[in-house]
Parts: structure tokens; C-alpha cells; sequence
């Protein structure tokens, strides 16, 4: 499973560790920010994608087959398409959801 953290430095500015997602996967790659052109090279063929301020949209997520699951790292979904998510079964949740990263991707 490949993770990608589109914009880690909004919610993590490089005081916290993000090991504990290596329980899930060794492919993880964590960039402190991420610019609307480059969204779709970096999330490629991620199967889930956590984000802060990137909005994702219908291009993006059909660009990104690959995409099952997408954390919010905030509290709202202001920014996903959530209609483009549930026409592809894509499960969104925010940070009041994923807390625990054992909960988040045990089902993936």
C-alpha cells in the first residue's frame, strides 16, 4: 500500500514523528507542501492520501485511479469532492475520524 501526506508541514510542521504510519506501510512519502500542479504527479498511484488545504476534485481523483481512501487532516470536507469520491467508493474521513491510524487504514 503507498501513502502519500500531500501538505504535511500544515499540520505537522516538523515537531511530531510520522512513524506510526509505517505500521501500514513501508511505501510512505511525506511532502511538507504541495502545489495544485504538482498534486496529481505526487499522489500517482497512492492508495491513500492524507491532506490538509489540497482540494481534490473530480479531475484529480480520475487522473489517480488508484485512490481507496483519503484522511483529512482537518475538520471538515470543504475541500474534496465528496460526490466524485462516492460515484468511485473512495472513503474520506476527517481528523475527528482518524485519530487513530490503526482505525484509519485497518480495512485497506
Amino acid at each position: 500500500m503507498k501513502i502519500t501526506v500531500l501538505d504535511g508541514n500544515a499540520v505537522n510542521p516538523g515537531d511530531l514523528s510520522w512513524d506510526i504510519l509505517k505500521q501500514f506501510s513501508s511505501d510512505i512519502t511525506i511532502y511538507p507542501r504541495t502545489s495544485p500542479e504538482l498534486v496529481i504527479e505526487r499522489i500517482g498511484n497512492s492508495d491513500v492520501i492524507f491532506l490538509n488545504k489540497i482540494n481534490i476534485t473530480e479531475d484529480i481523483l480520475s487522473s489517480c485511479p488508484s485512490v481507496k481512501y483519503i484522511g483529512v487532516l482537518a475538520t471538515g470536507y470543504n475541500v474534496i469532492d465528496l460526490e466524485a469520491t462516492k460515484k468511485r467508493t473512495i472513503t474520506v474521513t476527517t481528523i475527528q475520524e482518524t485519530m487513530t491510524g490503526h482505525h484509519l487504514l485497518q480495512s485497506h
